[in-house]
């Protein structure tokens, strides 16, 4: 079905989502019997979530992405409606401060991932138009604009990390398209002018900032989370304690099989396993990349980039929250932390991405 050069691409993504699978069960499980009387309630629904993102990404793999291009004015109209709908009460859901979910039976569908989806199909459809970007004000500042009214909308929710994650992205397509250095300067300045307003702006953000820096100056507070997931990895050793024998999962990190995963992964299967878990992820960005770089269209091209390199900065910034070289941002591990709107994305967009190789002419 698909060619040997995506075999590897693929079995890589796959055994990573698995190795998910089963680390969301231990991760959760403690939590899961305490809050829901039963101990699989989180990995039973994120084996719904895992089976919907395979077919996902085998059905794109066999979808051309030049047939998507013409409806990407539609998907990015919907999920725009989608991320204004979210925001209205009684509509969105509420879950830890953020209105960011509609609630669908008992599974939560979070909108703002397949915004990712959407701006990266715009912008790679709006960059292989212009062929070349020789003037900030006419080239950029429209693509600029929209980006920013998606953030923005992220913003209201308030995602601050999904946000990041998704601009970043756009920022390296917009670099393999060939943008002057000069413009990523003025654009660096003007970001870290507006990033510091919003940062300032809310003062949950300041407090990460703060504990970032110094976490034991509120060890019971802001600093909390990064405390017990270094607690975590520490113990770890080289070869871990074992499945399913974390101790921090035992209600000292709050809601481990999400945001902080990778800290119990560490813990149980120690310096060794992580290493391995993390030379898989690298794996799949430099195979993804290698596909992206033999595509047949610019088109084709700057969405594979997006797509991947959307998934590797999700990726470093989790894994940089989690030994606290970054503050807590409230991003997810792809593939591995449970989320199920996460993952199907995810899932989808690596997809497309194998699909660019089976659609080489």
């Amino acid at each position: 079905m698909f060619r040997k050069k995506t075999v590897f691409f693929t079995l890589l993504v796959f055994a990573v989502m698995l190795l998910g699978l089963m680390e969301v069960y231990s991760a959760s499980l403690m939590w899961a019997q305490f809050k829901y009387q039963d101990g699989a309630y989180f990995i039973k629904r994120q084996i719904i979530f895992a089976c919907i993102g395979g077919i996902g990404y085998v059905i794109a793999g066999q979808i051309h992405l030049k047939k998507i291009e013409k409806y990407h004015r539609w998907i990015m109209a919907l999920t725009l409606a989608a991320m204004v709908l979210v925001l209205i009460p009684g509509i969105g859901v509420e879950r830890n401060g953020s209105r960011s979910w509609f609630k669908l039976a008992s599974l939560y569908i979070q909108p703002s991932e397949f915004l990712k989806f959407a701006m990266i199909l715009t912008s790679a459809h709006y960059l292989s138009k212009k062929k070349r970007i020789s003037s900030f004000v006419k080239d950029l500042f429209p693509l600029l604009l929209l980006v920013l009214g998606g953030f923005g909308l992220i913003m209201l929710q308030p995602d601050f990390g999904s946000g990041i994650v998704m601009l970043c992205s756009i920022v390296v397509m917009v670099f393999v398209a060939g943008c002057p250095y000069s413009y990523f300067i003025k654009g660096g300045i003007m970001g870290i002018g507006a990033l510091a307003a919003l940062i300032l702006s809310a003062p949950y953000r300041l407090e990460r900032i703060t504990s970032f820096l110094d976490p034991w100056k509120d060890p019971l507070g802001s600093g909390f989370q990064m405390i017990q997931s270094l607690y975590a990895i520490a113990p770890g050793g080289l070869l871990g304690r074992g499945f399913n024998t974390s101790i921090q999962k035992q209600f000292y990190l709050p809601e481990p099989q999400t945001d902080f995963i990778f800290s119990i992964f560490a813990e149980e299967f120690g310096f060794i396993g992580g290493a391995v878990l993390i030379f898989m992820f690298f794996l799949i960005v430099y195979k993804g990349v290698e596909i992206c770089i033999h595509a047949d269209s610019s088109f084709e091209g700057y969405v594979g980039i997006g797509m991947i390199s959307l998934f590797a900065i999700q990726v470093g910034i989790n894994l940089g929250v989690v030994v606290g070289a970054f503050p807590v941002t409230g991003i997810t591990l792809p593939l591995f932390s449970y989320g199920g709107s996460s993952l199907v994305v995810m899932m989808t967009m690596l997809g497309f991405v194998s699909g660019i190789s089976h659609h080489k002419k």
